[in-house]
């Protein structure tokens, strides 16, 4: 599987953007798909994702800003970004969760997109 994300960039307090990435490859594996982010001196963390069925978790700091949507005929998802904070200024990454059933059982992977940054200016 393999994931490239758009649509980072600058934004002032309160702006909004709308990040997309595209999946490509085994997309059929997918599970779960979401977004990551890693803010300047931080650990990595999740910011939202969206299960196969169609559940959806958000990072306490995000939510009711942020909305993760799938569009599966086109193995997208987006991240639509609302009321951005300065804290918000991160590296945004996503990912996939992905299942296969090999001879030997199955197999659970994690693939990563490229980073596409996003500063929020106060």
């Amino acid at each position: 599987v393999q994931l490239q994300a758009f649509g980072g960039g600058l934004v002032q307090t309160g702006g909004s953007l709308r990040l997309s990435c595209a999946a490509s490859g085994l997309t059929s594996s997918i599970n779960g798909i979401g977004w990551f982010r890693q803010r300047p001196g931080k650990e990595r963390e999740l910011v939202a994702n969206s299960g196969r069925g169609g559940d959806k978790n958000y990072a306490n700091s995000v939510k009711g800003r942020f909305t993760i949507s799938r569009d599966n005929a086109k193995n997208t998802v987006y991240l639509q970004m609302n009321s951005l904070k300065p804290e918000d200024t991160a590296v945004y990454y996503c990912s996939a969760d992905t299942l296969t059933f090999e001879d030997s059982g199955p197999v659970a992977a994690r693939y990563w997109g490229q980073g596409t940054l996003v500063t929020v200016s106060s």
